[in-house]
């Protein structure tokens, strides 16, 4: 029992150490885009503090997601607790309104196609079938 929880331990530090190295990378990558642009340098002290800085917040982004769906009785994060997340931050909180308002139309939009589809495969079924009996007749 004490082995399979320290292997449980060992796995989970395991994948936080890939997540931090992801994390790492990405941000060197941000930061090389910047400094071309800007014509500057990211020391590799700074680029290590930052992502640092960013996989805590995104841990504590994580937290506030769980508690926020865990406060409105579910076991799902959905669309509105990210924007409860986001609302500190007017244009991040429209961004995200934006494209979840797209997402839904989109899936609407696919939703009535479905359905149109499914009303016109049963006609369309009915049809060749029709067809088929009409040219044996001949």
């Amino acid at each position: 029992m004490e082995e399979e929880a320290e292997t449980e331990e060992q796995q989970r530090f395991s994948y936080q150490q890939r997540l931090k190295a992801a994390v790492h990378y990405t941000v060197g990558c941000l930061c090389e885009e910047v400094a071309l642009d800007k014509e500057m340098q990211f020391s590799k002290q700074t680029i290590a503090a930052i992502s640092e800085l960013t996989f805590r917040q995104c841990e504590n982004f994580a937290k506030d997601l769980e508690m926020f769906a865990r406060h409105a009785k579910r076991t799902t994060i959905n669309t509105e607790d990210v924007k409860l997340l986001a609302r500190r931050s007017n244009s991040l909180l429209k961004y995200i309104t934006d494209k979840s308002e797209e997402i839904a139309q989109i899936n609407l939009e696919r939703k009535a196609q479905k359905k149109k589809k499914s009303e016109d495969g049963g006609k369309n079924s009915r049809e060749p079938a029709e067809a088929g009996v009409v040219e044996s007749e001949n």
